[in-house]
């Protein structure tokens, strides 16, 4: 009876130690279906009765580009991980971090359209707005707004973009007040490095810049400069784009289904100013004798507004909305705002290809002037040297089907698209190059 009772009891205990090592087992040793794993199966399971509302997006939310976005997410997602594993104990002391001073209206181009990036406060005319982003190996600070005055504000980093306004003698006079306030902190060693965004002369006489460059002995040493300045050499003066017209409030578009696909009840449109003695009244000469004022958009005035009233801002991005094409005459510079806001809702501008007087395009780098930094890029525009040829390309647009029309306006939408991604990326390594210091090692 007392055997008995010892192997009972042995029994137990070895039962009692095998379940403890299988249980320890399975807690430390087992591998172990993951939590995410696991959630992913219970909402796949949760999917397949309703798998088709994942084909039931509205017609607005539609991305034209989502394959593109996809495999961009996957690529950056590749790259950060090759980063990830390349990543020496230094780096972190290559970062550049710029600040930029956005003291015109070019900057929020710059800001909202090119860089793609959002300024807080949302309100246009709050007196201070900020907005920051993380870009290649650089962070940038943007701020804008009346408030922001030489003297009054923190400067944050020793790398500072410079936005200004060089189109006109009173903008200038402005200009050179911060130049001055820059010159001043370069001086007493609070800045290193030093560029600036142009919104150059429309005749391109920007001569007033060259003592503040630093190849004529100043201290800027990059310079983005709007128009087919003669300046621009691709070594430290760049031709910038001049964007849409921020200043009156122009917003930043973003593609849909409609906008590709909704038919366009008017073959063209021109919405704008018509000056005394100008190619415009050419236009409109041409427009009436076609008849095609009857069948375009058409809304001339005899004097220049400064500012829109939400009516009339309204009404131009209906124009552009509902027309295949927009008319963009030359005004004093062939470049215009109209270009770039018809490129935005996908109506191809008709350019007007002549030059105008004054010095742009006079130099040997300027091939395809006007419009040199478009064209080079490839910009899908119809070009026109006289608006006497106009009725027959609207003749040959009668011929076009819708399918053909809505693949052009996807073609030029997605050049946009691509155009400003890479004035973007140029805008950025040119900054990295010239401001980060040279790897001596490599």
């Amino acid at each position: 009876m007392r055997l008995t009772r010892k192997r009972l009891c042995s029994a137990l205990l070895a039962a009692y130690l095998l379940f403890s090592l299988y249980a320890a087992y399975c807690v430390f040793l087992k591998p172990r279906r993951s939590a995410a794993a696991a959630a992913a199966a219970r909402a796949s399971q949760r999917e397949k009765p309703g798998r088709a509302e994942h084909f039931n997006l509205g017609a607005e939310d539609w991305n034209p580009w989502e394959a593109d976005e996809k495999n961009r997410l996957q690529q950056n997602a590749a790259n950060s991980l090759e980063l990830l594993k390349e990543k020496k104990p230094h780096q972190e002391q290559t970062q550049l971090r710029v600040q930029i001073w956005g003291k015109a209206a070019i900057g929020l181009y710059l800001w909202q359209h090119i860089f793609e990036s959002p300024l807080e406060p949302a309100d246009a005319s709050a007196q201070w707005r900020e907005g920051r982003l993380k870009a290649g190996k650089s962070f940038f600070r943007f701020i804008t707004g009346p408030s922001v005055v030489p003297g009054y504000f923190s400067v944050e980093s020793s790398d500072v973009v410079l936005v200004l306004n060089g189109r006109e003698e009173g903008k200038i006079s402005y200009a050179t007040q911060w130049l001055h306030y820059a010159q001043t902190l370069i001086q007493t060693r609070k800045l290193r490095h030093v560029a600036v965004v142009l919104l150059g002369s429309e005749q391109c006489r920007n001569e007033w810049i060259f003592p503040y460059l630093k190849s004529y002995g100043g201290f800027v040493e990059l310079l983005f400069l709007v128009y087919d300045s003669p300046l621009a050499n691709e070594e430290d003066v760049f031709q910038w784009p001049l964007g849409v017209a921020t200043y009156r409030n122009f917003p930043v578009v973003e593609p849909s289904w409609s906008m590709l696909h909704n038919p366009r009840p008017y073959p063209c449109n021109f919405l704008g100013t018509v000056y005394k003695n100008s190619s415009r009244e050419s236009l409109m000469q041409v427009l009436r004798q076609s008849g095609l004022d009857k069948t375009c958009w058409i809304s001339a005035r005899e004097e220049w507004r400064p500012q829109e009233t939400n009516e009339s801002l309204q009404k131009y991005q209906d124009a552009l909305l509902q027309s295949d094409l927009t008319l963009c005459p030359v005004g004093v510079n062939t470049e215009c705002y109209r270009i770039y806001e018809a490129c935005s809702f996908g109506s191809v501008p008709i350019v007007e290809d002549v030059m105008t007087p004054g010095n742009c395009g006079n130099s040997s780098l300027h091939h395809n002037a006007p419009l040199q930094l478009l064209k080079t890029m490839g910009a899908p525009f119809i070009f026109l040297k006289n608006w006497k040829d106009l009725p027959a390309v609207l003749e040959k647009e009668q011929a076009m089907t819708s399918q053909q029309k809505i693949q052009r306006r996807k073609k030029l939408m997605e050049w946009y698209r691509s155009f400003k991604a890479q004035m973007r990326q140029k805008f950025i390594s040119t900054l990295e190059n010239s401001f980060l210091p040279k790897d001596k090692g490599g």
